[in-house]
């Protein structure tokens, strides 16, 4: 057991919050009202569905990667953002959220663990980048057909694969998980093969063939389940709490 703001304080300082210019808050962003955490309920997105299935486990933390109050996004807490935070105040669930944060953390963070499922060797942030885009020099080079058949195994969905390369053996292999379509030019700039990312827009299409990189939308939900799962299993063994991770399917 640990009190929330002991549990809070604990990753931001773990996860270096304060190294980010965010979209959004990371960190407590719904006070439910319980302040002694037992069970974390981890998640990709605080989706409604996501919090029934928390109150369901009787969850006095719900641990997610995407949460509320972004940028831009109007503050009200109406509609589909009011029945969310309706439901977790009604039953008594805090809710934490950590979002570039936790994609670039060294140990626990989605592009590293990306990495390392797919057996990328020596995975490790391209400079510049604030620990957002990866890469790996493969130990041999790979057929654009085979990198794709692996991404589909390790992340259980067939990605979206455009040819840039020229049909090339693919030997430099840049990702970014989540919607980070927009670091293709970096990536090719800094002479990869390939990148991999979770979304893809019409116009990346044509910058990857006009780039000659290969580009592969491997789905944003797929690519950053890792992180938060690997957060709330390292708080578990940390602070003994339980600790569950439930998957609420997205085919984007």
């Amino acid at each position: 057991m640990i009190e929330i703001g002991k549990l809070e304080a604990y990753c931001n300082r773990f996860l270096d919050v304060s190294g980010f210019d965010d979209y959004c808050p990371n960190g407590l962003q719904v006070d439910g009202g319980k302040r002694d955490i037992r069970k974390i309920v981890t998640g990709v997105t605080g989706s409604l569905a996501l919090i029934e299935a928390a109150a369901e486990q009787n969850a006095d933390l719900l641990l997610v990667h995407h949460g509320y109050f972004w940028k831009g996004e109007s503050p009200e807490l109406i509609g589909v953002k009011g029945r969310r935070v309706r439901r977790l105040m009604g039953e008594g669930i805090n809710l934490m959220a950590y979002h570039l944060p936790l994609d670039a953390h060294g140990q626990l963070g989605n592009n590293r663990l990306l990495g390392d499922r797919m057996a990328f060797p020596d995975p490790r942030p391209l400079p510049g980048t604030g620990g957002l885009l990866w890469q790996s020099v493969l130990s041999e080079h790979l057929t654009s057909a085979s990198l794709n058949e692996r991404l589909g195994e390790a992340l259980g969905r067939i990605p979206l694969f455009i040819e840039g390369a020229g049909g090339r053996p693919l030997r430099q292999i840049g990702w970014c998980t989540g919607a980070a379509q927009s670091y293709l030019e970096q990536a090719a700039a800094a002479g990869l093969d390939a990148f991999i990312s979770g979304e893809i827009s019409e116009q990346t299409v044509h910058l990857a063939r006009e780039l000659g990189i290969d580009y592969f939308a491997a789905g944003h939900h797929a690519t950053e389940r890792f992180g938060v799962q690997a957060l709330g299993v390292h708080l578990a063994n940390k602070f003994g709490l339980a600790h569950q991770f439930i998957d609420v399917p997205n085919p984007v």
